[in-house]
């Protein structure tokens, strides 16, 4: 099954994508990862992206797409895979269109904004280990302290409210218009956002038509 992932930042597209890779066993392709491993790698588009990230300026979506084709060409990506982050905006769904690539859904987070802000303001993340907590849903035993190391957990700058408010509008802007652009194509899964991950993979599963015995 090949699948894209949408949802607003917070939605819990990271999450989902980690348990539905091992349960449809297929992988989760995130634009992140992969631009990494191809600049690591060190691959002809790697290379290019490489030379744009180096000069401090955005890589272009012709980089971006060439990245992703040579991901999905592995051998591992043979019987599907979920893309998380890739597309961000109708330019990039067009260029992947043209370049061939089908998907047999793009299943669609839905949360509130308030919801996304209640999440995201309780994220808390150990200066030391990297371990995350939610001072709301995953809570650690002691307040202000990693179960794991005992360092000190803290608020990512990305997670603060203001923070997320501008992730948000940038969301509005450049990607939430691929919800129509894939439901004009019949491919569009839409999910509401569950109170928990179990719930919200339960939700996807059934909106793809898949039984979990």
């Amino acid at each position: 099954m090949k699948l894209i992932l949408l949802g607003a930042p917070g939605a819990g597209k990271g999450t989902q994508a980690e348990i539905l890779c091992k349960k449809l066993a297929i992988p989760t392709i995130s634009t992140g990862n992969i631009l990494r491993a191809a600049i690591k790698d060190g691959t002809p588009t790697g290379l290019k992206a490489k030379s744009y990230i180096d000069a401090g300026a955005l890589v272009p979506d012709e980089v971006i797409i060439g990245i992703v084709n040579e991901r999905l060409a592995q051998d591992d990506c043979k019987n599907g895979y979920i893309l998380d982050g890739v597309p961000r905006t109708i330019a990039q769904a067009e260029a992947l269109e043209k370049t061939g690539i089908q998907f047999d859904a793009v299943v669609s987070i839905e949360i509130s904004e308030e919801e996304i802000l209640r999440r995201m303001s309780g994220r808390r993340v150990c200066a030391a280990c990297g371990s995350s907590y939610n001072v709301e849903f995953v809570p650690p035993r002691r307040e202000g302290i990693c179960d794991n190391c005992g360092g000190k957990l803290i608020q990512r700058k990305d997670d603060t409210p203001e923070t997320v408010r501008e992730r948000l509008k940038v969301y509005h802007t450049e990607t939430e218009p691929l919800v129509d652009f894939y439901r004009q194509r019949g491919l569009l899964r839409p999910v509401q956002s569950a109170p928990t991950k179990e719930g919200t993979t339960q939700a996807i599963l059934a909106a793809l038509g898949i039984d979990e015995k």
